[in-house]
């Protein structure tokens, strides 16, 4: 594909060089202000942000959902409380044995929603036909199936738990088929800032959800929290088919000089992949496995918080949980840094994506033991569990991209395997949690907390070792392999003609 002066694309260095994206001249950039590009990933903020609140809703409506349909505590069903109920609170916080079965059973719903079996295909299938229909399609499916919770609770547990792993089929492709599109849309020093402002909306989105549900059930009632959210998820998609397209060639308003210059600085890769894809190539590549052990060992303490935060401020602290935004904010600031750490040349893409993973995991691992030893000040848990979350979001721009840098054109695909394996953790640390707090005491929540900030830790560290932002080579096309193999002829034989030119030279 023929270049303009001053773009860049995809390549693969003759000598093998860890930086594989060449600057480009500023003059050549279109502004990111009103662009298409910046419009994609802000519809793109707020689908996240929809589809992470349906997920996140059910965690603090099932509360109301218990109290209003057994609202009398039965005889010797009290609960001992490890801290004292802050003044004013009562007694009232007892639960019946059926409302406790009908809480772990919603915490069964909640395990049912993170598991994804539709990633894999997902992704395959955003890669090769483009992820726009998947994406708005995931995210519509889940909304008309939240609006249809109330009834399934009233039909009984098995009912809900059927729909919340419906939810969670309809969940699955959202993130491949984002990646899918980035790989289309993104330039590659423009990767991070895009794709964490897309992204962390699944943040905010989640965060928000906590006490607007509480407000809401409040309000008007628990089922409208299902009512809102679920419209609220129809109304993006409508805007979401009506405004966006696979691809900036078949986009029917994007300017010629944002189009051209997405189309050459990803050059090859910002093309779909073919039916065929490098199934073993990929799953002997160290780099990938360095990406799905981290975000296996990440998203334990993500999901640890997910769905037992609402539980442990509840059953321990007593306390409602504010909205915090911190992990949004730091995402999103991580991302531009992160571009202009590799625009600037300051730091590899390997080592950009390294220290905003250390960077976000470390740290906030050692704020999450500390939560374990805050006793019962109120203040300081939540000081712990927003920095917790706060830090954790720079790593957004670290591992959790990963994919992209190693293979552009199949990031779908391998944003469905990663997030596979990550989606483990999903159903296992809430059992785990389970496990340690039955007894709702906070020695056992502190036994939560030193696990997750292991597992966090351990995956820190692998990625360290194994991690890398260069292409592989079973993810280079046929025209980048000739290119490559043109590039590295001419610098032999460049090589060559010195040694001629310097024995020659010696001779005289």
């Amino acid at each position: 594909m023929p270049l303009r002066n001053g773009y860049s694309i995809n390549s693969t260095h003759a000598d093998g060089s860890e930086d594989d994206e060449p600057l480009i001249e500023s003059d050549a950039v279109p502004p990111q202000c009103c662009s298409t590009r910046l419009n994609l990933a802000i519809l793109m903020f707020f689908g996240f942000s929809v589809v992470y609140g349906l997920r996140v809703n059910l965690s603090v409506a099932m509360v109301a959902m218990v109290n209003d349909t057994d609202p009398q505590p039965a005889p010797n069903s009290s609960i001992y409380k490890t801290c004292p109920l802050p003044p004013g609170d009562g007694q009232h916080e007892s639960h019946s044995i059926r409302g406790t079965l009908r809480l772990r059973a919603g915490c069964w719903a909640l395990s049912s929603s993170a598991t994804c079996a539709q990633q894999i295909p997902g992704g395959y299938l955003s890669g090769h036909y483009g992820g726009s229909i998947f994406l708005g399609l995931g995210v519509l499916c889940t909304a008309v199936l939240t609006l249809l919770t109330p009834l399934a609770a009233q039909l009984g547990s098995g009912w809900l738990f059927a729909l919340r792993a419906l939810e969670g089929f309809g969940e699955g492709v959202t993130f491949p088929a984002m990646m899918a599109m980035w790989a289309r849309w993104a330039p590659p020093l423009e990767r991070s800032r895009l794709m964490t402002l897309s992204g962390s909306g699944a943040n905010f989105g989640a965060f928000l959800a906590l006490p607007l549900t509480g407000f809401i059930c409040q309000t008007l009632g628990w089922p409208a929290v299902f009512y809102i959210c679920g419209g609220a998820g129809c109304l993006w998609a409508l805007f979401w088919f009506l405004f966006v397209s696979d691809d900036p060639r078949t986009h029917r308003r994007i300017s010629e000089e944002e189009r051209d210059y997405i189309i050459n600085s990803l050059g090859p890769q910002g093309t779909g992949h073919g039916w065929s894809v490098p199934i073993l190539s990929m799953l002997l590549s160290v780099p990938l496995w360095a990406i799905i052990v981290t975000q296996m060992c990440s998203n334990w303490s993500y999901y640890t918080l997910l769905t037992s935060l609402p539980t442990y401020m509840n059953k321990i602290m007593h306390f409602d949980l504010k909205s915090y935004l911190g992990a949004w904010l730091f995402s999103t600031l991580s991302g531009v840094v992160a571009d202009l750490l590799i625009e600037r040349k300051v730091f590899s893409v390997t080592a950009v994506r390294k220290i905003f993973t250390l960077t976000g995991l470390l740290p906030g691992s050692a704020c999450l033991v500390a939560v374990g030893y805050a006793g019962c000040s109120h203040i300081l848990t939540v000081i712990f569990l927003t920095l917790t979350s706060t830090i954790g979001g720079v790593s957004a721009s670290g591992v959790f991209i990963n994919q992209i840098d190693i293979a552009p054109r199949y990031a779908g695909f391998l944003l469905g395997i990663t997030n596979t394996f990550g989606t483990i953790p999903g159903v296992v640390a809430p059992i785990v949690t389970g496990y340690f707090t039955e007894d709702h005491t906070l020695a056992g929540w502190r036994k939560v907390f030193w696990v997750a900030a292991g597992i966090n830790v351990g995956g820190a560290l692998f990625y360290t070792i194994f991690g890398s932002g260069k292409i592989q080579p079973w993810a280079l096309t046929e025209e980048e392999r000739a290119e490559a193999e043109k590039k590295r002829s001419t610098v032999h034989l460049h090589m060559k003609y010195k040694g001629t030119a310097g024995t020659a030279l010696k001779d005289l």
